[in-house]
């Protein structure tokens, strides 16, 4: 493939993504135009493996595996050129890659039927396809985003005295970084645990979740029944985390995510075990949450799995 080939493949593909996401990205047009829409994250990628194929000549687009994989180029470009210039960050990308490689494919395939049907009006459908975002994004945003509530619920079996592991729920001593088995937060380059306070065990008890990254979540108690429940609202504020802390759609307590309570409960299984539950509910704010969820239940699971691992480690 020459070189003026290549661009007209890959590179007119990616020229079309910079445009839509600075497009979608004026502040001035949130009421029309949004990044985190159904709008930019599938019909973006869905327009450039559009033109992958559109522009690819008829011998290659002939070749099912082309039509597949060949759209899939100009994303990873996309994904290195916005990572290399700081314009989206890894958390985002990591999230959203699996929906932009199913949707560039669909264009590509869909624009490869096109093509090899030899259609007189070719050019008008890919055409059409390009436009789609600009198009239906005004449409999605009057209709405008769902504002769910969802539960993350995970437990432990512990093998200790009540009393010690009450105090380890209430209070969180300083967690190293080794004992931080995260993987899914830290792949995202999510903050991690540090500890947690408590200032008094009763209703109207403030507790501190402290994270790194200066990410700080603060707790109200609202529900306590001593070594045996724990509930508490949870009130994460965007102003205090420091910008390169978070990719600002994923920030905890932004437009998107938000967590609001957890609660802890102690259950006797029998005379040496316990077994610890953890619930929290979040809130998305999209008009794609069916896919949001998904990661925002894994990640909540994530950071819960993490606490109760610690806790265990350290009552046993």
């Amino acid at each position: 493939m020459n070189l003026n080939k290549l661009f007209k493949v890959v590179g007119l593909p990616l020229l079309f993504a910079f445009v839509m996401y600075f497009v979608f990205d004026v502040r001035d047009w949130d009421s029309v135009f949004k990044i985190m829409s159904v709008s930019f994250i599938f019909l973006v990628p869905f327009g450039m493996g559009a033109l992958t194929v559109f522009f690819s000549s008829i011998e290659n687009v002939k070749i099912l595996s082309y039509r597949i994989f060949m759209p899939w180029l100009p994303i990873f470009g996309f994904l290195f050129l916005t990572l290399l210039f700081s314009i989206e960050g890894w958390a985002c990308w990591l999230m959203i890659l699996p929906m932009f490689l199913a949707a560039a494919t669909a264009g590509g395939m869909l624009a490869g039927h096109y093509k090899l049907k030899r259609y007189n009006k070719e050019r008008t459908y890919v055409s059409i396809l390009v436009l789609l975002p600009l198009i239906l994004s005004p449409i999605e945003q009057w209709i405008g985003s769902k504002n769910n509530e969802y539960e993350a619920y995970t437990y432990i079996d512990l093998h200790a005295d009540k009393a010690k592991i009450w105090q380890n729920v209430t209070r969180v001593r300083a967690i190293e970084k080794p004992q931080d088995k995260g993987w899914l937060t830290r792949t995202l380059g999510f903050p991690r645990p540090i500890r947690a306070e408590l200032n008094y065990n009763g209703v109207g008890g403030y507790r501190k979740a402290i994270f790194d990254k200066g990410l700080v979540f603060h707790e109200q108690v609202t529900d306590y029944e001593d070594e045996r429940r724990m509930r508490f609202t949870i009130k994460a504020n965007p102003h205090e985390i420091p910008s390169t802390a978070m990719d600002e759609h994923v920030v905890i307590g932004g437009n998107y995510f938000d967590v609001v309570d957890g609660t802890y409960e102690l259950q006797k299984l029998n005379a040496n075990t316990y077994r610890l539950h953890l619930y929290s509910h979040f809130k998305l704010t999209t008009t794609f949450n069916f896919y949001a969820s998904w990661w925002a239940g894994w990640i909540m699971k994530d950071i819960q799995n993490n606490i109760l691992q610690v806790i265990k480690e350290r009552v046993e």
